[in-house]
């Protein structure tokens, strides 16, 4: 369904640190930088056809997070959702909500745990176990 999502930094090396870090996770390669012609850096994150994207505003205004937003990140395993939260806490993260672990949900059963990352976007890591 989706091609890309992107959020906004305000500090772009310290967001490559921290996604860097934390999708490596999931087994995904270190960010492909880009500079797009308005000289804004971007950093491209894809695994599987998909594509998550850090950067600057291309407004120069601040990034800020969108209330009510979250971005969720599957998992292979229970184990996978907490080396998530515990590695994006470790990187600048701030763990939020309910600790991580089993909940009911209105997807059923799953294996849960959100943060936010350094510039205050929410992200959620996400296992279904069967």
């Amino acid at each position: 369904m989706f091609n890309h999502i992107m959020v906004g930094s305000n500090d772009i090396d310290r967001s490559k640190q921290f996604y860097d870090a934390v999708l490596a996770v999931l087994g995904v390669d270190a960010a492909r930088e880009n500079v797009a012609e308005s000289g804004h850096i971007r950093l491209f994150y894809q695994q599987g056809g998909s594509t998550f994207c850090v950067g600057q505003p291309i407004n120069d205004a601040l990034a800020t997070a969108g209330n009510g937003s979250t971005f969720a990140f599957k998992c292979s395993s229970a184990e996978q959702v907490m080396l998530f939260h515990d590695v994006a806490v470790a990187h600048g993260g701030t763990s939020i909500e309910d600790p991580p672990g089993l909940r009911n949900s209105g997807m059923g059963r799953v294996y849960l745990s959100y943060v936010r990352d350094p510039d205050g976007n929410k992200l959620c890591a996400i296992h279904r176990p069967e």
